[in-house]
């Protein structure tokens, strides 16, 4: 019978001489399917005289390794072959023999079931002795290299030998699949992918900066947010959630707002660097930080930066004082954060209509504190321009407001504010007794005013190192009115938006 190759535009046919061979499809279905998909004719079905030649594997055989490229014919040329094309010669069938042979050997080399087989240059005969031009047997080596690849010509033999080469072909790739391959426990496979697929989830949900990451872990929320452990922070949220609901960030939610803003005033990171971290635009973190400054600075401000009653002062005024100052109210000072830029030509037109001032530098903004005697900051000015003088920034901030007939205001220094606050009813003194009326020292009263100055020194470096933004230099953008019906610039909130929060932590140590 003479065969003619199936595949469109192939010409091959088994003829007297010829060097080709002719393959059945597969009897297994599913590699039948895959060589009529690489035949690619459409609506065309095999029956049991079709045939494809060799020309259309890569080393000129069928191999039976499914991990073999040849398991499937993938050799097809575009244009068909033309009818006078002349056979190879001698030579060139033994290089191709060689070629092949190496190709099997290197096959079974990566696939690590045999070492590599010694090439042997053969004579060939292409004469096929069988009706049918079944060519004649290859040579030794070739033939051991393509039978353990599991090749299987068609020598258009009956089913019979055609079943016995195919068990013979299989039975050697089960002996190598079980040389090489061990049995395989998939339950095994599957716990151990679950147990590291639990593993990378806990390393991502610890590194990242959500409720649950901080939840458990206390020196993670003070590093973020400077607050001591988590029910602080979590009472802080509670505070401000509702005041939170008519703002629409689809990106961040509430809690990671919060996180956002006290990261920004914590650590003075640059809006970049936040944006990395959240996952969100520049501008996203600029709006999140000035709208969560302004409800911090209109929530948490009035509710942990207050002026106690008199009695409550009283009550819990440290023993330092109690002889020498039974009726201290406030113990204030004033202190600097240096900015980038000259600040809104609104509030320098203020700043310069005050009198003249102690201070002399104008790239730095002036801030009066005050601090009870127990350590927590009772007021904080808004900020002016550093060369306006002590006395203006007191008379000008609204601090006078909050005294009290009979209250003693103490200070570390003359901040040449006695007949002011002596205008409200109540005193001013120099720590020690030295003031205005006084020509010298008391006994004791150097100590006495190193110690007051300590206090509110501790105090400030304390807002300071808790909140690294308040340290400087404060960028342009801070430095302006955050709202047209608000003298205060969003610096301005933020530095007392970080004296409340200092306010929470029970760190503030009282006067020694």
């Amino acid at each position: 019978m003479v065969h003619t190759c199936v595949v469109a535009g192939c010409r091959n046919r088994r003829t007297p001489g010829t060097t080709l061979s002719f393959y059945r499809f597969p009897r297994d279905p599913e590699r039948k399917q895959r060589w009529i998909a690489a035949v690619n004719r459409e609506g065309w079905v095999p029956n049991d005289g079709s045939r494809l030649c060799s020309t259309h594997f890569i080393s000129g055989k069928q191999v039976k390794n499914p991990r073999s490229p040849d398991y499937v014919p993938s050799v097809f040329r575009t244009a068909p072959l033309s009818p006078e094309m002349k056979e190879p010669g001698a030579l060139e069938i033994l290089d191709k023999q060689e070629a092949r042979v190496e190709a099997a050997n290197a096959l079974l080399f990566l696939q690590g079931q045999g070492q590599g087989q010694g090439q042997a240059a053969v004579d060939h005969q292409g004469q096929e002795d069988h009706p049918e031009g079944v060519r004649e047997q290859e040579p030794t080596v070739e033939e051991s290299a393509s039978s353990s690849l599991g090749t299987d010509e068609d020598d258009d033999d009956d089913d019979d030998d055609d079943d016995d080469e195919e068990s013979v072909s299989d039975s050697k790739k089960g002996k190598f699949a079980q040389a090489s391959d061990p049995p395989v426990n998939f339950d095994d496979i599957l716990k151990a992918l679950k147990k590291e697929n639990q593993a990378l989830r806990e390393s991502v949900e610890k590194m990242s900066l959500s409720e649950n990451s901080l939840r458990n872990d206390a020196e993670k929320v003070k590093f973020y947010t400077g607050l001591p452990n988590y029910f602080v922070l979590e009472t802080v949220m509670w505070l401000l959630a509702p005041h939170m609901d008519g703002m629409k960030n689809v990106k961040l939610s509430k809690f990671q707002q919060l996180l956002l803003t006290l990261m920004r005033l914590r650590l003075d990171l640059r809006n970049q660097d936040l944006a990395y971290r959240f996952g969100v635009k520049i501008g996203t973190v600029t709006k999140t930080v000035h709208r969560m400054v302004n409800i911090l600075s209109s929530t948490l401000v009035p509710t942990a930066v207050f002026w106690p009653s008199r009695a409550e002062l009283r009550k819990n005024l440290p023993a330092a004082l109690r002889t020498s100052h039974p009726d201290c109210a406030v113990i204030i000072d004033c202190f600097t954060v240096p900015f980038e830029e000259p600040v809104s030509r609104g509030n320098q037109q203020h700043q310069h209509s005050s009198s003249q001032g102690v201070g002399t530098s104008y790239n730095v903004l002036k801030y009066l504190i005050g601090v009870a005697p127990q350590g927590v900051v009772t007021f904080v000015s808004r900020g002016v321009l550093g060369n306006v003088s002590d006395k203006s920034l007191a008379e000008g901030c609204g601090f006078l407001c909050k005294l009290l007939p009979g209250d003693v205001v103490l200070a570390s220094r003359d901040l040449d504010i006695s007949e002011s606050v002596a205008a409200r009813g109540a005193l001013f003194k120099i720590a020690g007794g030295y003031g205005p009326s006084e020509g010298s020292l008391l006994d004791g009263a150097a100590s006495e005013t190193l110690s007051v100055q300590r206090h509110v020194e501790r105090v400030i470096s304390m807002v300071k190192q808790r909140y690294a933004m308040l340290t400087g230099p404060v960028e342009s953008p801070f430095t302006t009115a955050s709202e047209r019906t608000s003298n205060l610039s969003t610096f301005d909130k933020i530095v007392q938006v970080a004296c409340a929060l200092n306010n929470l932590c029970i760190s503030a140590a009282p006067l020694e």
